[in-house]
């Protein structure tokens, strides 16, 4: 019985960008052409990441059997396993956790590519693949190139069939497989195949893709998130706006930015007493010029509108009280793909006598995340939001321009967490956020009618002091 497969494509598709500068600079480096740059190289190198595949480079592709011939095949295979030390780091952060689960369903993954076949295979290889599907060159009697193609030049049409014949040949059901490509040039494979894939598509492909309704996706941004222009995510192009001036009816103190590190995985988590703490904690992390991923319940996910663009910023969906670690994997997934993950462990705000509680309590998620990820854990207290957002109101108070509130934001260094236990963790997860809130945030005291009237929301008619016994994050 055949099986379905997985066929990538290499530049723009697996990698960020073009393969060309790196094989190039490799192919120089194992003294296999020339050190002296070819006039336009760069030029031409550029253009290719900016709009992709060209016709012209591909004519000119196909000639390099030609210009290889005399090179000895070892030379060009010993710098493919040079570039390969530079083509991994280039792979999209998002490609390989693809990769993994085409691999749990039973899926081979083949890497199908103009490129020649002795350049990228160390390349496959290190990232694990089962089969690479590439321009091979003719090699004589003594092992050197000699200036023909033997068997397909694989691009456009001849991608197709050689894929084809690669599927033949391995008891593959090219019609049920998946193919993910950012060519113009791919139409032929991704036409052949269920499931097509275009990723970051060049401008003629991104047309196709939206008149046909094929997927789109970017394999360095999560599932999900589109770019503008192929050049930024929402959440990216937005950066520039989320300043505090822009905000008119709060004031804002943000100080510990610094603590947030400017790169590489991890998990913010803050304390959550207004719907105001959304646009809090966005401005403080802007700061960082770092995008955000949040988890969101579901019912803002499957609202309209506003579901897609939650989705469009990189929100994780969650479903309260379903017991599914699947938003966690996700979550996990992010982090270890060098994204910024921010959490209120609390999981709703309190209301009633358990807002004025001056031991937070939280959830295991942030705990359980990092112990899965092991990156740090930057807490954050926010202190004022619930001034300008109160839970009683469906609205902040957008005309209060004159008195804004105070809203006070800190960020404090990693926690340090012992990974053994998500209660313990959690506990010291809280306290951290405890101590960077005002001193008055941890003395008990008695809360007047109208603060407590404050923290529920219009229209409550629960049991009050059911609350202090309420589960953080659920609702009854």
């Amino acid at each position: 019985m055949s099986t379905p497969a997985a066929f990538f494509d290499l530049d723009r598709t697996l990698l960020r960008g073009a393969s060309g500068p790196i094989l190039t600079g490799a192919l120089r480096a194992a003294g296999v052409i020339s050190e002296r740059v070819i006039p336009g190289e760069n030029l031409l190198y550029r253009l290719f990441n900016a709009v992709g595949e060209n016709r012209p480079a591909m004519l000119l592709a196909r000639q390099g059997a030609r210009f290889s011939k005399g090179q000895k095949r070892t030379d060009v295979q010993h710098a493919g396993e040079l570039a390969a030390e530079l083509l991994v780091p280039m792979v999209g952060a998002y490609a390989q956790p693809v990769i993994e689960k085409h691999r749990e369903e039973g899926r081979p993954v083949v890497l199908a590519t103009t490129s020649p076949y002795d350049l990228v295979k160390p390349f496959a290889d290190q990232l694990g693949l089962d089969d690479v599907i590439a321009t091979r060159y003719g090699t004589d009697s003594d092992g050197h190139y000699d200036g023909t193609i033997n068997g397909h030049f694989v691009w456009g049409p001849g991608k197709l069939s050689a894929c084809e014949e690669w599927a033949e040949a391995n008891g593959v059901d090219l019609d049920e497989s998946w193919a993910y490509s950012d060519s113009f040039y791919d139409i032929p494979l991704l036409s052949a195949v269920a499931h097509p894939r275009v990723v970051n598509p060049d401008p003629r492909m991104f047309a196709l893709a939206t008149l046909r309704r094929w997927p789109i996706r970017y394999l360095d941004k999560p599932e999900g998130v589109p770019k503008l222009l192929g050049l930024v995510e929402p959440a990216e192009a937005l950066l520039p706006f989320a300043r505090p001036e822009l905000v008119p009816y709060a004031r804002f103190d943000i100080a510990g930015t610094e603590n947030i590190p400017p790169e590489g995985g991890c998990i913010v988590v803050a304390n959550h007493r207004s719907y105001f703490d959304t646009l809090a904690m966005a401005l403080t992390i802007s700061k960082t010029g770092r995008p955000v991923r949040f988890l969101g319940k579901k019912e803002v996910f499957d609202a309209p509108v506003v579901g897609q663009l939650a989705t469009a910023m990189g929100g994780i969906r969650v479903e309260r009280g379903s017991g599914s670690d699947e938003p966690l994997r996700a979550a996990a997934e992010a982090v270890e793909a060098g994204e910024l993950i921010t959490l209120m462990p609390q999981g709703t705000i309190p209301r009633g006598p358990a807002f004025f509680d001056p031991e937070l309590k939280g959830r295991w998620g942030a705990a359980k995340l990092a112990a899965m990820t092991k990156a740090p854990v930057i807490p954050v207290g926010m202190w004022g939001t619930e001034q300008v957002w109160p839970r009683s109101s469906r609205l902040p108070n957008l005309l209060n321009v004159t008195n804004p509130p105070l809203v006070t934001v800190r960020v404090g260094e990693p926690v340090d967490l012992k990974y053994r236990s998500p209660d313990p963790d959690t506990k010291r997860i809280m306290a951290a956020i405890s101590e960077l809130l005002p001193k008055e945030s941890r003395k008990k005291r008695t809360p007047t009618a109208e603060e407590l009237a404050r923290t529920y929301p219009p229209g409550y008619e629960g049991d009050p002091e059911s609350e202090l016994e309420r589960r953080p994050g659920t609702d009854t």
